[in-house]
């Protein structure tokens, strides 16, 4: 029976990758096209959270997804789940300019810099250190960004600020969004809505003032900004899209540890590169692949690295009563059982 179980959820996670795959390539082919004639990153990313807001509500019903718990405080919301809708948004912002002013190939490589931000922000906020063998998985990490930044034809200042901007936001959201989760028991796909409506609503009257204006009246041609069907179909098609990714996205999150979901998040970077270069054609060099390649590798070593740092740990705090059994027992030493009693009150009560 457990065998039959872990196969199915090992098909259930591969199934739920593939698609995830599938639809993130898709979408950031949809985006680039529609980013490229329609010019308006705020207004692509209402687009997107309102498709999250109106489609998810009657769809989670629908599939029988768990109402979100009523206990809630709304002092937890001020602290966490409103900073959480605010980093949302300014992710996809971000994001929606990185790939409108540079190739969706070199905007992804950019983002394999993730663990370095992981990495400071959780030293930052978390006080947690890491093994020598983090620290040097990010050198091929940041040189290979590097690499590809200099030999990247299409370079734009502007779209690799955003790159970073939306990869150090997308950070703090995996990194609270897990944590949510934890503490309040939300059903995954609700945070979702919950996040997407909260971002909609909060920045609703941005999108007034900024793009909504200049698309009623254009400073530059003085009229109205003439909107073609063909792109109302593709920002329709692009909400869908980014829809489903979140979806995916937030359930495998939800069903995998941390490691598993940033190899699955690497791992789908480097089919997202594939499939672009292939699909939009942008021009690079072998010098610029050999960077991209060399970025993706880190961040596969750095997973590896993490994933040994945490079975280190686990050892250790296994071993730790272990010891102080045999001590305590064996009363040969009160000392040292009083020590590794302290050390081990020490280690669980963080």
């Amino acid at each position: 029976m457990d065998d039959k179980r872990n196969s199915r959820e090992v098909i259930t996670i591969l199934f739920l990758c593939l698609l995830w795959y599938a639809v993130s390539s898709s979408s950031n082919v949809v985006g680039k096209m529609v980013l490229s004639d329609f010019p308006y990153p705020l207004t692509v990313t209402m687009v997107q959270l309102t498709s999250i807001t109106v489609y998810s509500g009657p769809f989670f019903n629908l599939w029988g997804v768990r109402k979100s718990p009523s206990n809630i405080s709304w002092g937890y919301y001020l602290r966490l789940i409103v900073p959480l809708a605010l980093g949302k948004f300014l992710a996809n912002v971000f994001s929606h300019v990185s790939i409108w002013k540079v190739p969706v190939s070199y905007a992804h490589t950019v983002k394999a810099t993730m663990p370095l931000f992981t990495v400071i922000l959780s030293r930052i906020i978390l006080r947690e250190k890491q093994t020598w063998r983090v620290y040097l998985s990010l050198v091929p990490i940041v040189g290979g960004v590097a690499i590809a930044t200099l030999t990247e034809l299409s370079f734009n200042m502007i779209g690799l600020i955003s790159a970073l901007a939306s990869t150090m936001a997308f950070s703090l959201q995996n990194i609270y969004s897990k944590k949510v989760l934890h503490d309040t028991g939300v059903h995954h796909l609700r945070l979702l809505l919950i996040l997407g409506r909260l971002a909609l609503f909060l920045f609703l009257p941005i999108w007034i003032f900024y793009d909504l204006k200049n698309l009623v009246h254009d400073p530059t041609t003085k009229t109205s900004v003439n909107i073609s069907y063909n792109i109302l179909g593709l920002l329709f098609l692009d909400g869908i899209l980014n829809w489903l990714q979140n979806i995916i996205a937030f359930s495998v999150l939800s069903i995998v540890t941390p490691l598993t979901y940033a190899v699955a998040s690497a791992s789908k970077r480097i089919f997202v590169i594939g499939v672009t270069l292939f699909v939009l054609g942008n021009p690079v060099t072998w010098v610029n692949v050999f960077g991209m390649a060399m970025a993706i590798l880190g961040v596969l070593y750095y997973n590896k690295a993490k994933y040994d740092q945490r079975q280190e740990k686990q050892r250790d705090n296994s071993i730790l009563p272990k010891y102080y059994n045999m001590n305590r027992n064996g009363n040969s030493n009160s000392f040292v059982a009083n020590g590794w009693a302290n050390k081990r009150n020490q280690l669980f009560a963080v």
